[in-house]
């Protein structure tokens, strides 16, 4: 009888004739119903980067590119920019060798200097200042400000944020913070030909930080107040959203070289003119070794003078070109015989043997 029994139940064994088949769900078992998408079986490019594609590619990037990257050299040509280093030559000869001395003093900081224009300079024309080996992007400087404040005068008194310039004399500052504390101060008069040149500076700064990020009912208050003064002071009867250059400033610049915008001049410039420039040089860029220039630009389609981004754009269509037709010599010179594709595993049948 058990003979019987045993020779009438299926087997279940490796490999007998009655094993289970191992793809089809267990009872109870966490393996996930089979499909085409948690196996990866939907239909996707499979590109087989053939000799003649590569060689297409690089000849494609290649005509694209260069032809943008001459361009844009060509443009940043066109924009015409004066540039005066003075940090050093507005310090008397007496006092360069304490110039941090001479910058912290009460002496006059009154420095003359001459601009004279190499090539005609259509307005509108962008007057920057320029400092170099300052880091605005400092974790620290980043921080010591409050936004709240700048935005709303309900938050006046949220200095929280602002150490270590958040009160002065037991007084929130407003705005406070080491960012609105080191405002930018020299100042710049243009002459030319003994007549005075008017420098425009409205709308110099984002329009979005004007309307939304510096209150129009936020004014100025106990600014400069203590007894180290940073620098620019502000006019307490004007809002924060009307004194532009604190909005230029505090849009802080990523690396330690940065041009911000001072104003702009509105009359076209001719080859030749000279311009006479008044300046205060009260900044203190000497404690950290850092560098002042007046910066006066034109710009372009493409914006103010950068031959980088038509250099790169040269570059790396040169390169793309010249591998192109390295790879053509070696194609032509030396060819090899491409396997069939239909051996590959994405364009085999599944179920074929």
């Amino acid at each position: 009888m058990a003979e019987v029994m045993n020779s009438n139940t299926p087997s279940t064994s490796a490999g007998g004739p009655g094993s289970a088949d191992p793809t089809a769900p267990r009872r109870n078992s966490k393996r996930p119903k089979y499909s085409r998408f948690t196996q990866q079986e939907l239909p996707a490019c499979k590109p087989i980067l053939t000799p003649k594609w590569v060689i297409s590619a690089f000849l494609l990037v290649s005509v694209i590119f260069i032809p943008i990257g001459v361009v844009s050299l060509f443009a940043s040509r066109d924009v015409v920019e004066i540039i005066d280093r003075y940090e050093t030559d507005c310090i008397p000869l007496d006092s360069r060798s304490d110039k941090v001395g001479f910058i912290q003093s009460s002496r006059d900081k009154n420095c003359s200097r001459i601009l004279r224009v190499p090539k005609r300079m259509e307005q509108p024309i962008y007057v920057y200042y320029q400092l170099d080996n300052f880091y605005q992007n400092h974790r620290r400087y980043v921080r010591s400000r409050s936004d709240q404040q700048l935005r709303n005068s309900r938050d006046a008194d949220d200095t929280s944020a602002c150490k270590p310039e958040d009160t002065a004399h037991g007084m929130p500052i407003v705005p406070c913070g080491l960012i609105a504390w080191s405002l930018f101060n020299d100042t710049y008069d243009f002459t030319r030909n003994n007549q005075p040149m008017t420098i425009n500076k409205r709308e110099i700064s984002w329009k979005s930080d004007r309307d939304h990020k510096f209150g129009k009912n936020v004014y100025p208050r106990n600014f400069q107040n203590n007894t180290l003064v940073g620098g620019k002071t502000l006019d307490p009867n004007k809002s924060l959203s009307e004194q532009e250059d604190l909005i230029v400033w505090m849009r802080t610049a990523a690396l330690p070289t940065f041009r911000k915008l001072y104003g702009k001049i509105e009359v076209d410039l001719e080859a030749g003119d000279v311009i006479n420039v008044e300046l205060q040089n009260n900044y203190n860029t000497y404690s950290f070794d850092g560098k002042k220039k007046l910066v006066l630009s034109t710009t372009s389609w493409l914006g103010g003078k950068n031959d980088f981004l038509g250099i790169a754009y040269l570059v790396v269509g040169g390169l793309c070109f010249f591998l192109a037709m390295v790879f053509t010599i070696i194609y032509l010179v030396k060819p090899r015989q491409l396997g069939d594709p239909s051996y590959l595993s994405w364009n085999r049948n599944p179920g074929g043997h």
